[in-house]
């Protein structure tokens, strides 16, 4: 019943920007805080930004000044703009959905992201 799909991946040149989306269901959307998550193989995944219900943002430092994480509750949809995309950017991209007050948490089947060089 519940299902986060993440889009908008693929190969691009450094310096270039990608928006990626996650649409959930089976969820009560505006409840949840979302976030967006990277991983590399061999490296355990880790949190690139997130949004809570009242619109406050969390960046890792890597991720600052050149992302941008965003929601849009009508459509059950959180982005991703990814802009000045450096090669250390690749990874597979993850959609989280977590309920912190019952300890519920969701993911997306991830989409990649490659940064040629």
């Amino acid at each position: 019943q519940v299902q986060l799909v993440e889009s908008g991946g693929g190969l691009v040149q450094p310096g270039g920007s990608l928006r990626l989306s996650c649409t959930a269901s089976g969820i009560i959307f505006a409840q949840y805080l979302m976030g967006w998550y990277r991983q590399v193989p061999g490296k355990q995944r880790e949190l690139v930004a997130r949004i809570f219900s009242g619109g406050s943002t969390s960046y890792a430092d890597s991720a600052k000044g050149r992302f941008t994480i965003s929601r849009d509750n009508a459509k059950n949809t959180v982005y991703l703009q990814m802009n000045s995309l450096k090669s250390e950017d690749t990874a597979v991209y993850y959609c989280n959905a977590e309920r912190t007050l019952w300890g519920t948490k969701y993911w997306g089947q991830g989409t990649q992201v490659t940064v040629s060089s």
